[in-house]
């Protein structure tokens, strides 16, 4: 995409249509605004082969509004891309419903083909992941996709008609609970659907879930285990976890499992039969359980969008894009922030080398996306910024970094100022060594900021030596500042945080020039 432009993508799904428009300038891009309207156009699709008029009624309704947003919003027609999934694909009057919503909305819609709406879910799923090798899950309202992936290639893909609508129409009842042998009935067809695709056992141990039903179901995982709730990204659904919200789930009425916390209303009629689905998808492949993003086909259709021009429209390095992309949007001092992050890197190196920690990358990469990320609170204001940080990492959104991962990010920028670093609200997914973890990477954050106190970059490096004891015992540590100038001013602010420094290696710090 060219700087400064919007993309409104709009998903004509079986279940639901949804509109999002997505920005990008110069260095980053984000999403700005979304409609969503529980259409279900698929319903009856199944037992008629055709869409019924009154989903028809809803789902003009919904694109005529769709329409007059995009007309209000300045977005022209190269600028709006509406996609149509598995309903609209494959009903026998689709060609009847597209000619009416052209003529009552304008808008220009394509009609996916199987290929076109797995390789949308692929990048979507695998731009905002890590996912090298293994398999991507796409479950929507008539169908559910999946795609085998190594080294970050699609290689195999399919297509079944077995998404949350038609299944539930055909195996589930409409009111009350449902009885075993309707689980397993459902359980049954999934099975030898999914016998076509004999890749599955072999695509790896990883599987990333997309779609509004793997979000409902993570976001009920997630509350049943006690965990913060700051959205699902990276969320894993583990097989038992999965197994007992089924069990949960089916002694219910549809119409009350939106009681079971996580569950939105709108959805609660069609969890159940998702939930069995991906139940099959686990079994079929013996997977232990369904990693989840937020992103969905329509983050992979902008992200065409937004990575044309290249071989592929993937992303280099997920993480460090995910970093530079929150930095960037919250128009941080570059300069500044590189600064600190040159520095408390250069620290957990010599600390390395010394012995006093193991010096491991991940911990590392931690570190230089809290020193890229601490100041970002600063575009809500100077008093508390620390606190702002922190609560903009945790929803901004980090894709690519686990949820402990960017806990311990969010709480670094939060403790970069004063104060001792607790998880606070996200203790349930602190264990001891993530605490551990969480106190080095503030402290040297911390001296580093203390470092760079002035803003003019006058600190080049420092020298650290081990003054007396041995690295696994007690001694003191001394850090000798490098400057270009006098270094009061940073000798007087890092000498301040011995009581955390001592915290966090064990070993008292002292200040010299």
């Amino acid at each position: 995409m060219q700087p400064e432009k919007r993309l409104a993508v709009i998903d004509l799904g079986s279940n639901s249509f949804r509109l999002v428009v997505f920005a990008a300038a110069d260095g980053w891009w984000k999403r700005t605004d979304e409609i969503y309207e529980p259409v279900r156009i698929g319903e009856g699709l199944a037992a008629s082969g055709r869409l019924g008029e009154r989903p028809i009624e809803r789902a003009l309704a919904t694109l005529e509004v769709f329409a007059h947003f995009c007309r209000a919003a300045g977005l022209e027609h190269g600028s709006v891309d509406a996609v149509a999934t598995s309903a609209i694909r494959d009903a026998e009057n689709a060609a009847d419903f597209l000619d009416r919503a052209s003529e009552l909305s304008e808008l220009p819609i394509r009609v996916l083909s199987r290929e076109q709406e797995a390789r949308y879910g692929y990048l979507a799923a695998v731009n905002s992941t890590t996912l090298a090798a293994g398999c991507v899950l796409d479950l929507g309202g008539g169908s559910l996709q999946l795609v085998r992936v190594a080294d970050r290639l699609a290689r195999e893909s399919g297509s079944w008609r077995v998404g949350t609508v038609r299944m539930s129409e055909r195996f589930l009842p409409p009111n009350g609970p449902a009885k075993r042998k309707q689980l397993e009935e459902l359980r049954e067809h999934v099975a030898r659907e999914l016998e076509q695709a004999s890749w599955l056992a072999h695509s790896g141990r990883r599987l990333v879930g997309i779609g509004g039903t793997v979000r409902s179901l993570a976001t009920a995982a997630q509350r049943a285990a006690g965990l913060p709730s700051n959205g699902v990204q990276g969320m894993v659904i583990e097989r038992a976890a999965l197994d007992e919200l089924v069990e949960r789930l089916a002694a219910l009425p549809a119409a009350e499992r939106s009681t079971i916390p996580g569950i939105k209303p709108a959805r609660a009629d069609l969890i159940l039969a998702g939930a069995l689905v991906v139940q099959g998808v686990l079994q079929a492949g013996g997977f232990d359980g369904l990693e989840t993003t937020e992103a969905g086909l329509r983050e992979g259709v902008f992200f065409e969008r937004l990575l044309d021009g290249c071989d592929l429209p993937l992303f280099e390095n997920l993480r460090r894009t995910s970093v530079m992309n929150l930095a960037a949007r919250y128009n941080v001092d570059a300069a500044h922030t590189r600064h600190v992050a040159a520095l408390a890197l250069g620290m957990f190196d010599e600390l390395a080398r010394l012995g006093l920690h193991d010096g491991d990358a991940r911990e590392r990469e931690l570190l230089w996306a809290a020193c890229m990320l601490h100041d970002i609170g600063m575009s809500v204001d100077y008093d508390d910024h620390h606190k702002h940080s922190r609560y903009l990492i945790l929803n901004g959104g980090l894709p690519g970094f686990t949820p402990i991962e960017v806990a311990t990010i969010a709480q670094a920028a939060r403790y970069h100022r004063k104060g001792m670093p607790d998880p606070g609200p996200l203790a349930a997914l602190f264990e001891a060594d993530d605490m551990e973890r969480l106190n080095r990477c503030a402290v040297l954050l911390r001296l580093a900021e203390d470092l760079e106190r002035s803003r003019d970059q006058l600190v080049r490096g420092v020298d650290i030596s081990l003054l007396n004891g041995v690295p696994e015992g007690e001694g003191k540590v001394e850090l000798r500042v490098i400057a270009d100038g006098e270094a009061a001013v940073p000798r007087w602010a890092a000498s301040r945080e011995t009581e955390l420094f001592a915290r966090a290696f064990h070993h008292d710090l002292s200040v010299a020039a």
